[in-house]
Order: structure tokens, then sequence, then C-alpha cells
């Protein structure tokens, strides 16, 4: 098929959002009330429910109209274990090909770690290959991975070719860990590449970094986006000092759409572009640390919280390669 170029201009591009968060977070709230802004309050979109119609407890009551406060307009589907990646590939394909402009799928965890998820399937895999051949299994282990990853590696690329706004909820599971600290055994929140404040997504671990925006939502502000991934060309789409909320999708809708700009974009500084050519972890290290100096010593907590996503994204990119 011939490939032809053109003028590049925005228009009719959705973006990928996820919301992770323990419960009381306030992550369907914000999911549900960023989808209607971004349809309108007479629009519908589409919801794909993997926990037994909990979704429904934001829906009105038959012959009501929703409240947009507490219950919101959008059509349903429950999605019942196994909860393989295609099973979420074909919920998602089927509610993008109805023309729904967006669609939510809470929770995507389940994908992960839920009944016949990639966690159990990697576990049906080493029975089936070692049994209880403890032996066998220990060396086994990394060759059961094989199948569920690449379901999940073939179910992103689907969900990346998708045409409406994709909203992905997740849970977080708070961890903890155990360091040295002056000669003295502490316990701190667990440091993750895609967690913050000790709260972990339940999901595959560079999830977040393949979505537009990722974000954590906690009991202690609800809807109030900490941002897991945020690159600059988005910031205006998502205040950090405001929840997430029906403005937040009006605003999705208007930059998608290329009816509004954004705000003059950064040009990648020196440290950047070394931080995203980093080639090896420690040549990772030694560019963030530069970085890291240069933007303490300036006082510039904009552009160090810049440089810590770079290095987040660019650190899974890495890490990825040596696993393969």
């Amino acid at each position: 098929m011939p490939i032809s170029f053109r003028p590049a201009t925005r228009a009719n591009v959705g973006i990928l959002v996820g919301l992770s968060g323990p419960s009381g977070g306030g992550k369907t709230m914000s999911a549900m009330r960023m989808a209607q802004g971004i349809v309108g309050r007479e629009g519908r979109f589409a919801v794909v429910d993997t926990e037994k119609g909990r979704a429904l407890h934001y829906a009105p009551q038959a012959g009501q109209e929703p409240d947009f406060l507490s219950t919101f307009r959008f059509d349903h589907a429950e999605m019942d274990a196994p909860f393989r990646p295609e099973a979420y590939a074909q919920a998602i394909q089927t509610a993008d090909a109805a023309g729904y402009k967006v669609i939510v799928v809470d929770s995507m965890s389940h994908e992960w770690a839920g009944d016949g998820g990639i966690l159990d399937w990697q576990e049906m895999e080493l029975d089936r290959m070692a049994g209880d051949d403890w032996k066998k299994r220990e060396a086994c282990k990394m060759a059961a991975w094989i199948k569920p990853k690449m379901a999940h590696k073939q179910m992103m690329q689907k969900l990346l070719q998708v045409r409406a706004n994709l909203i992905l909820c997740f849970r977080a599971e708070p961890k903890i860990e155990m360091i040295r600290e002056n000669g003295k055994t502490v316990i701190v929140p667990k440091q993750s590449l895609t967690g913050l404040e000790g709260y972990i997504p339940v999901c595959e671990k560079s999830l977040p970094f393949e979505l537009t925006a990722s974000f954590l939502v906690t009991p202690d502000a609800p809807g109030m986006p900490k941002p897991i991934k945020l690159q600059e060309q988005h910031r205006a789409l998502f205040p950090l000092n405001q929840p997430i909320d029906e403005e937040s999708g009006r605003k999705i809708a208007a930059w998608g759409s290329g009816s509004v700009k954004t705000p003059t974009q950064h040009e990648p500084d020196a440290h950047t572009i070394a931080i995203q050519a980093a080639e090896t972890l420690e040549a990772l290290k030694e560019a963030f640390t530069e970085a890291q100096t240069d933007a303490r010593n300036a006082r510039d907590s904009e552009r160090l919280t810049r440089y810590v996503q770079e290095k987040d994204a660019r650190k899974v990119v890495l890490e990825s390669r040596s696993a393969a």
C-alpha cells in the first residue's frame, strides 16, 4: 500500500489515560467525570466493567437523567473471567468499532492479577511444562512467561490503534521495603518506576509509560492527579492543583480536535537529550545525576520533575531491552 505525506495538523486525536489508586482514591469517579466532559452531557461513553457491575453505581435509575455529580450517561458491558489480554483487546475494539468517543475500562488490573490474567496464565504454563517437579519448575520459570507476555504485547499494539479516547483504571497497592539507614534496618515506602508514595499500580510494569498520560490518585486527596507520566504537551490538560473532572474532559476534547492551542512547549535541553539518548543504565544514571544537580542548583522544581519523568521512561525502555 503506497504511503503519502501531508502537512501535520491535530484533528480527531484520542489519548490514552491511566488512573491508578487504592480504594477511596477516586479513580472511577475521575474516569467517569473526565469521560463525560469529553463527550458532553448529551453524549454517551462506553464502560467495560470487570467488577460484576460495580460501574453501575454511577448510573442513574431507570427513567431518570444523570446528575453528572454522582451519576453519568454511559453504556455498560460486563467482562468476565478469564481476563486474558485478548479479551480486553476484543472488548475495547468492539466499543471503538461501535463509534464511542470514549471508552472507560474498570479495572484494567485484572489483565495482570485477575482470574485467568497474566499471572495465572504464567502459573498454568509452568504447571504444563514442569508439573510438580520443583527443580524443573525453577528452570522453566522464564519460558513460562513467553505466551502471556506476548499476548500482552499484542493487546497493547491493538490498544494503540484505537481511535477513541481510552481511560484505563488500575488498582494500586501499598508496598514497603526494608533498607539500611545509619546502620539500622528501617521500613520505608517501596520505590518503583511506576509507583508514587509507596503505591504500585497493579499491572505490567511498563504499561503506564505506554499511555499518553498516567496518574496516581490517593484517598488523602481523591481525584487529585499525581503524575506517573505527564509530558510537556499535555500538562495544560491536567493541572496538578485541581481534581480530574468534566473540565479536564472538555480540555481533552478541545485539544484532540485541534480547536485550541497548547502553551509554547519547552525545547529539549542538553540534559533531556542526554537522558533520552542513554544506551545503558550506567549512562542514564550519569546523565540524570548531572541534570538533577543543575536543576537543584537553579531551584527549578519544574525542570527537575521533567528530568525525573524522562529518566523513569528511559529506564523502562533500557530494562525492557535487557529482559528481551
